[in-house]
This record gives C-alpha cells, structure tokens and sequence, in this order.
C-alpha cells in the first residue's frame, strides 16, 4: 500500500477527476454510462468553476475525489448557512480499501473547520452503504427531516456532522 496525498484537483487533471468520479458511480451500478449523470459526473471542468475539488493521488496517479460546495452555490443540494457540503465522493474501484475515501471525507471536515462552517452536509443514496458506514464511523448523524428527492423515487439521504 502506498503513501498518497490529498490536495486541490489541477485544471489539467478535470478530465480524469471527472472520468473517475463517472467510473466508480458506474462500477458501483448506481447509474448506467450515458446517463444524464454520468455526464454530470464527467464534467469536472464545470464542477470547478462552482465549487472546489480535492483528489487523492500517489506517484502513480488520481486515486479519488470529492467536490467541495458553499450553501446556495449551483451544486449545493441541502446545505444551510453556516454549513459546508460535500458531494460526489468518489474513490476509483482499484484504489479501494487504501483509506481514500476516509482521507477525502476527513480533508473536507478540515477545509469546513478552517473555513469556520459549523457543520457539514451531505446526501446519499440508500445503496451507497459502505459510505454510510463511513459516514458514522467519522460521526456523521442521519437527518431524516432532509431526505429529498430529487425525481420521482430518487430519494436521497441526509446526513451531518457538526464540526
């Protein structure tokens, strides 16, 4: 197992952050390659201009990453004032069991810390289990009160940690 860090994404890396943020949700069956998402997914690049982006890499190459947004921001989903949120968490399926999704979620609760935010958000869907399991581990609380849903059956789950 090798060392990696984590740091801000590079402009020049958008394409890979995003390939390997599509690829790992495809992996995992939580959506197919052309859907809509996907191609969200994929789009690191406009991900960047409205929210910050932190990848774990070692000598080899991008291992993760995770999308950083400011409440009322175009990618903000649940977060209120005074909260910061973390979206699309992604760890690419070779590099998994290495802690990097853990290092990216603990990166955030860092930036929220230095950023003075009292809290951090989330959402997620029932399937994504191992990350709930994450998410507790870490103290990460649900907040059932706002689950939503953002098409018809699609629902997501909240969660929060203060900080």
């Amino acid at each position: 197992m090798s060392e990696f860090t984590v740091r801000p994404a590079w402009p020049a890396e958008y394409p890979a952050v995003g390939a390997l943020t599509a690829a790992a949700y495809v992996a995992d069956g939580l959506i197919g390659q052309d859907d809509d998402y996907a191609r969200e997914l994929a789009d690191a690049a406009r991900r960047a201009e409205h929210a910050e982006l932190l990848v774990a890499a070692d000598a080899n190459g991008l291992l993760g990453s995770v999308t950083i947004v400011q409440p009322g921001s175009r990618y903000s989903e649940i977060a209120r004032e005074g909260e910061l949120e973390f979206r699309m968490l992604a760890t690419a399926p070779a590099a998994r069991g290495r802690g990097v999704g853990e290092a990216l979620v603990r990166a955030v609760l860092d930036r929220a810390r230095t950023t003075g935010a009292e809290a951090v958000v989330l959402c997620s869907l029932d399937a994504m289990r191992s990350a709930h399991r994450l998410y507790a581990r870490l103290g990460f609380t649900r907040r059932p009160e706002r689950d939503w849903e953002p098409r018809p059956g699609l629902w997501l789950r909240a969660f929060r940690l203060v900080c």
